[in-house]
């Protein structure tokens, strides 16, 4: 038995065969989050955690407003890229912090299928994945992981603000 939803459901989510979106992501226009400014290596830029940070917040707020892009699912990226940080960080020594991060740097990566995997699903949108994956991109060493820790850390800031 077909169900008919009316006028009213029909405009707002027109079928792919009448030109419209729908589900099929493949003609839907995708949304871009230019990412280049975010650079973790040496020197990093004095916006990072201050303009930078709160841009892309605004623009992933906007972007996800609704169902996708809940803080509570950005959060969660968050806290896995603090804890592999605090692993590496709980080292005493330069040497023992850099052979704790080659231990754990295809962890660290595999972020980057998380947030792949999140998007498939809908969580997230496709400027979050764009952003994180570029962050975990240029994670190379202690360092980089700690600055994109802090920028994180910045974002997630300006996104709670952005959300209220």
């Amino acid at each position: 038995m077909a169900t008919s939803y009316g006028g009213a459901y029909q405009a707002r989510n027109p079928s792919p065969r009448a030109g419209g979106y729908g589900n099929d992501r493949a003609t839907a226009p995708s949304p871009t989050l230019n990412v280049s400014d975010i650079r973790l290596a040496a020197p990093i830029p004095a916006e990072l955690f201050g303009d930078i940070a709160k841009d892309k917040a605004a623009v992933i707020a906007e972007a996800g407003a609704g169902r996708k892009n809940k803080s509570t699912q950005l959060r969660k990226f968050y806290d896995e890229l603090v804890m592999w940080h605090e692993k590496v960080h709980h080292e005493r020594t330069p040497q023992t912090k850099a052979d704790k991060y080659a231990e754990i740097a295809p962890f660290i990566k595999m972020m980057k299928a998380k947030v792949a995997y999140a998007r498939g699903r809908d969580h997230v949108d496709e400027c979050f994945e764009q952003l994180f994956a570029h962050l975990v991109s240029q994670i190379d060493g202690v360092g980089s992981l700690k600055h994109a820790k802090l920028f994180m850390e910045a974002f997630m800031g300006f996104y709670k603000a952005q959300e209220k």
